[in-house]
């Protein structure tokens, strides 16, 4: 029997209902007891962590530069002994993929595994690290009074379908081997921070492929297995689906099957970054590229790195999320020689913006992987660890943007204090940007105070700091508009000299897709 815990949330006038799996008390999970020496144990979260490492590495020099085609064979990537040192002094915010993971780790860490979820919510919003899309809007909303999980909801945050989690949740599966549902329920608690729907359901199938990875060393199987976690009716399931279907179809030409996908799977509905341009950050494309690399990779650590990257996109976090999960599965003393080139010299750095280096955070995964194993049936004996095995189990079926498609740009109509548009549909997203004049003060403390009214009513008072790392990531959005004609002004309170308020423009949704040319 299943055993289901229902926490009820009431925000911003939807209900949120969030089942958790108590999986210590569920027998009928435990498919098998999984013997795994301490040696071994250490070994596979040693090869996660610096799998995810060399990954983001590898791909960051080609991060968003390569959007809607895939890097040709004859551009070559580079990798050469000095390059992990180089890159870690040079460009430390690089590592967002392990800098946000490792917050995360250091809350579990200082107030324990169970630590309340204001205290993982409150150390990423207050932490000194620039942040993008899904990551950033969750920290304006934390920061400005709404809670998670409504801070990562689409209705609060347009990028709750990004990235973000999905490149955030590797340390809720390395903490967690064999055991994907406890997994999710740690993604569960944190993922809804910054996203929802298939932006979460990126971190519960990254998280649930990691578990897994310690328990298996079959690829597809893993694959298939992180698969089960995510609703059937999801696109991020039928996304993936069929990366495994068209992988079958055709298993040696991955060319062949990122062509099916950016066929399919490339329409971006929700980052107002994203919509009507070739950049895509949407969790689902980006998982695939993940899986093409695994896929195709077929066990070997180069393949899958440069195949990861080469899909494009976000070509550092993909090749980062291949790498650690391939990494776990072959444990860090048999990633080649050749990735691990220049590793041991910055081991004892720590990540930017933590207190946190490479080899403290093995010793503390492998501390906090113990602990999980022991609250969810396994035992420690001495060197011999027993993991109580969990069959996965699907999670709760989320939508974001359901009957919202973006149809047009409309134009932003802009004086010194206030900015207007028009347009007829059901929703709007207002692009722009609260900035300093002079670069240096980029992060002064000034910021906008404006009203929004919505058909003649006010319908938020909003605070626009010019600050980058407090910045809102859109200027104001409303989705579930009546569908008709609006007429949306935001009005400038305090205007300042030295600073500027700019719309660049407004994305209009509708209830049906614009009609195709005939």
């Amino acid at each position: 029997m299943r055993t289901w815990v229902v926490l009820l949330f009431i925000y911003s006038g939807y209900l949120y209902f969030t089942p958790v799996l108590q999986a210590q008390s569920d027998k009928a999970i435990a498919a098998r007891q999984f013997s795994i020496q301490s040696t071994e144990l250490k070994n596979k979260i040693k090869g996660g962590w610096a799998g995810q490492t060399i990954g983001v590495t590898f791909g960051g020099p080609v991060e968003f530069r390569f959007n809607g085609t895939m890097i040709g064979d004859q551009q070559r990537l580079e990798w050469y002994d000095g390059y992990l040192k180089k890159t870690m002094t040079e460009n430390p915010g690089l590592y967002d993929d392990l800098y946000m993971d490792l917050t995360f780790v250091e809350v579990m860490e200082k107030y324990g595994i169970d630590a309340p979820l204001d205290s993982f919510a409150n150390a990423y919003a207050k932490a000194g690290y620039m942040l993008w899309h899904a990551n950033q809007a969750g920290r304006y909303n934390i920061l400005n009074g709404i809670k998670s999980p409504a801070s990562g909801h689409w209705l609060n945050n347009p990028h709750a379908d990004d990235i973000d989690y999905q490149i955030e949740a590797d340390f809720a599966g390395l903490m967690s081997p064999g055991m994907p549902n406890t997994a999710t329920a740690i993604s569960d608690k944190i993922g809804h921070i910054m996203n929802y729907g298939d932006g979460w359901y990126g971190g519960v199938f990254m998280g649930a492929m990691y578990s897994m990875a310690f328990v298996s060393d079959n690829i597809p199987a893993i694959v298939e297995a992180g698969l089960k976690t995510i609703p059937v009716q999801s696109e991020f399931y039928k996304c993936i689906r069929d990366v495994i279907n068209w992988h079958k179809k055709y298993p040696n030409d991955w060319k062949q099957t990122w062509f099916e996908v950016q066929k399919k799977w490339s329409e971006e509905v929700g980052c107002p970054d994203g919509v009507f341009n070739a950049f895509n950050i949407d969790a689902k494309i980006n998982s695939a590229y993940v899986v093409i690399g695994l896929l195709y990779g077929n066990g070997d650590f180069t393949k899958t790195v440069e195949i990861a990257a080469r899909c494009g996109q976000d070509a550092d976090c993909n090749p980062s999320s291949a790498a650690g999960i391939l990494g776990t599965v072959l444990g860090y003393d048999k990633i080649p020689d050749y990735w691990k080139m220049g590793l041991a010299e910055i081991e004892d750095m720590d990540f930017k913006y933590t207190s946190m280096s490479l080899n403290e955070t093995y010793a503390i995964g492998y501390k906090h992987a113990l602990v999980t194993i022991k609250n969810n049936g396994g035992t420690i004996k001495g060197d011999n660890i027993t993991i109580a095995v969990q069959s996965p189990v699907t999670t709760r079926f989320e939508k974001s943007f359901e009957g919202h498609y973006p149809i047009k740009r409309a134009v932003v109509k802009q004086d010194k204090n206030e900015m207007n548009i028009e347009f007829d549909g059901i929703g709007y997203v207002l692009r722009g940007a609260a900035e300093a004049t002079d670069r240096n003060n980029r992060n002064s403390s000034f910021s906008y105070n404006a009203e929004v009214y919505i058909d003649g009513a006010l319908f938020e008072k909003i605070s626009l700091p010019v600050s980058e790392i407090l910045r809102r990531h859109e200027l104001s959005w409303k989705y579930n508009l009546p569908s008709g004609h609006h007429k949306v002004k935001v009005k400038i309170l305090n205007p300042q000299e030295g600073y500027t308020l700019r719309g660049w423009e407004a994305l209009v949704y509708d209830s049906k897709p614009a009609k195709k040319f005939e």
